[in-house]
């Protein structure tokens, strides 16, 4: 016997081998086989571990269905009726015993040629067959037997000698439907209910997947009732989770993309959220909370199976919009919806509160889930505040919240009550290095807006108003430059062409030009779109970065822009505007729009302007020479007074 054996493997092997050196007939001794896994030592179970079985009787498989009857192939004829939900079984309470001294054995009676295959080992069929000598037998009912046919069926083979094998798989029903039937020690020896928790002692509680497996079908078939299994599956499990992925040595579930399985390669610290994600959501949080009670994993470790359950258990509403539209208002929607919603709910109640414990992304992720499948009010709060609390982390396309009566339109509250959250964090006092923290948090969270803005911009449907209060939600100083925004504003013009002349001033009044890039500005300048007062302010600016470019390479450093500069600025605004304004005669407006689209009305406006801030440059060149002259010619004056 190998060392590495356990002690139940030990002794079932030892009972077989007495019950052969008895010489005892080959078809008793068969009912004590055990998977073979169990008697392997320490060193084979990784190879064999993927899933144990028991084989338990050696005769074929005589069970055949006639006109929706299932009966035993026998030469003796049927004496029992077992009605089990919609299946009607004829079987025997006697069948011929071809072993006299095995009969004997068993104590089948008076008649040694005769054995009792059901009623020797159910004690439940021997008390309701006790008054039924009577001819025709009366049926017997078994509607609320654990597992249904099934299991009753895997009992019945039992009886009979017929070869079946148990598994983690069918274990649950058929240890429920063993004890239903009574079937113990007691009643006779070497009964199903004793293999049957041998077996799960054994070999399913050792087990990785064995345990998840039993766990999850005695969940379903019982609930908490059945604490004899539930319990000690739990146990199990967690056991196996605390324990250091050097020491895990048996096979697990692990799809994750750009994962490659190697031999050399480490064992990761998620092995088990994947496996673990199977079971039933108030399993898992039963076996969740137990593991974060032993304080042995990190929060994020507990953060990354809450986030692998809820990708495997709750859809994304950005994909599965069309589906729920097609198939709103049926009864099968509204009770997977019901289901998804207790899910969400209890995830979100499970979130640890430590920082960093689950990411940004992922808590916008659970927030689109709770308006998709009407969540209470008090979860999508809690997702709100946490989500905004880490809003840097995101995404814009994280931010595209669908609407609880809609999933084709977006929730624009929803992203509004996040930015708004995520703004509370600066009106606290905190330490220069969290500040900083917080500055560049604040930058990408204004990159990350300004995104969100040219998304929402697409939507022919969106309301100007409604554009302009969604853009100032954020504030001046968030953003350190202004190209998001720009692009943001142009795509909403370009989406929308039949705004009027004071809805664009409207959106591009928003645009601080200081604040766009060189290459954005020489965008803006030649976009069409923008109106005439922009490019104004565009050309005013880049005539302004010219002049101190130009300054900066002399011996004075940067000159400011010198006042006819900005008057010739104004008075070509205000000449543009007056023109604006003004209502021109419809023959005039055709000849304008025949002659010189808009385009070329930009240009040549914009080359005029050029022209006048050329003009203007070289008389501001003029009146600083002339300044420095005097000034110089002042200096001169001074020090020959002092001498």
């Amino acid at each position: 016997m190998d060392r590495g054996m356990r002690p139940s493997c030990q002794h079932l092997v030892q009972k077989k081998e007495n019950s052969k050196r008895r010489g005892r007939a080959s078809n008793k001794s068969c009912l004590y086989d055990e998977a073979l896994c169990c008697c392997l030592s320490s060193q084979y179970i990784k190879k064999f571990f993927r899933m144990k079985y028991m084989k338990l009787g050696t005769k074929p498989d005589t069970f055949y269905t006639e006109e929706a009857v299932r009966s035993v192939l026998s030469d003796v004829p049927a004496d029992l009726i077992i009605h089990v939900n919609n299946t009607k079984y004829q079987l025997h309470k006697l069948k011929f015993c071809a072993h006299y001294e095995n009969a004997a054995t068993e104590g089948t009676g008076s008649n040694p040629h005769y054995q009792f295959p059901l009623l020797l080992k159910c004690g439940l069929l021997q008390r309701l067959c006790a008054d039924t000598d009577d001819e025709p037998p009366l049926p017997v009912v078994l509607h609320d037997i654990p597992g249904g046919e099934e299991a009753f069926e895997l009992c019945a083979k039992f009886c009979y000698g017929i070869s079946i094998n148990i598994s983690a798989n069918n274990f649950v029903p058929a240890a429920l439907a063993a004890r239903f039937l009574r079937m113990t020690e007691p009643v006779a020896k070497g009964n199903l209910v004793a293999k049957l928790d041998s077996f799960f002692d054994s070999c399913i509680l050792q087990g990785w997947k064995d345990p998840i497996a039993a766990l999850q079908a005695a969940w379903r078939l019982s609930g908490w009732s059945e604490s004899r299994i539930v319990q000690p599956c739990v146990d199990a499990i967690v056991e196996k989770i605390l324990m250091p992925p050097s020491k895990v040595t048996w096979s697990y579930t692990y799809t994750r993309p750009g994962y490659a399985k190697k031999a050399h390669q480490s064992v990761p610290k998620d092995w088990w959220t994947e496996d673990v994600s199977e079971l039933d959501i108030d399993v898992f949080r039963s076996v969740i909370s137990t593991v974060r009670a032993a304080r042995l994993l990190p929060p994020p470790l507990i953060g990354e199976a809450l986030h692998v359950y809820a990708c495997k258990h709750l859809p994304d509403p950005l994909k599965h919009a069309a589906a729920a539209a097609a198939n709103g208002g049926s009864s099968a929607a509204e009770e997977a919806a019901a289901k998804q919603r207790r899910v969400l709910e209890t995830i979100v109640t499970m979130i640890p509160g430590d920082a960093g414990a689950v990411t940004g992304r992922f808590l916008l992720r659970l927030l689109r889930v709770a308006n998709y499948v009407g969540a209470s009010s008090s979860t999508r709060a809690q997702l709100i505040r946490q989500a905004g609390s880490q809003l840097d982390e995101a995404k814009a396309s994280d931010l595209l919240i669908p609407m609880p009566s809609d999933p084709q339109a977006y929730d624009i509250g929803a992203a509004e009550a996040v930015l708004e959250h995520f703004l509370t964090q600066f009106q606290r006092p905190a330490a220069p290095d969290e500040r900083r923290r917080m500055s560049a948090a604040m930058e990408k969270v204004a990159r990350i807006f300004d995104e969100f803005l040219r998304t929402i911009a697409l939507d022919v449907d969106f309301a100007v108003g409604k554009f302009v209060d969604l853009a100032e939600c954020l504030p001046d100083i968030a953003r350190n430059d202004h190209d998001g925004l720009y692009l943001a504003i142009d795509t909403y013009l370009k989406e929308h062409p039949e705004l009027s002349k004071a809805d664009k001033k409207r959106l591009c009044r928003m645009i601080d030009c200081r604040k766009l890039s060189p290459d954005v500005r020489a965008q803006a300048i030649s976009n069409d779109r923008m109106p005439l007062r922009t490019i104004v302010q565009l050309l005013f600016v880049e005539q302004e970065r010219a002049m101190g470019g130009g300054g900066a390479s002399g011996s004075h450093g940067g000159v400011a822009p010198d006042r006819a500069s900005v008057d010739a600025i104004a008075m070509l605004a205000a000449r543009n505007k007056e023109k604006e304004d003004e209502p021109s005669a419809p023959g005039a407006d055709h000849m304008s729009d025949v002659h010189r689209p808009r385009g070329e009305r930009a240009r040549a406006d914009g080359a005029a302007m050029t022209r006048s801030l050329s003009a203007s440059t070289k008389m501001a060149g003029a009146a600083t020479a002339a300044r420095t002259k005097e000034r110089t010619a002042e200096e001169s004056g001074s020090r020959m007074r002092n001498k």
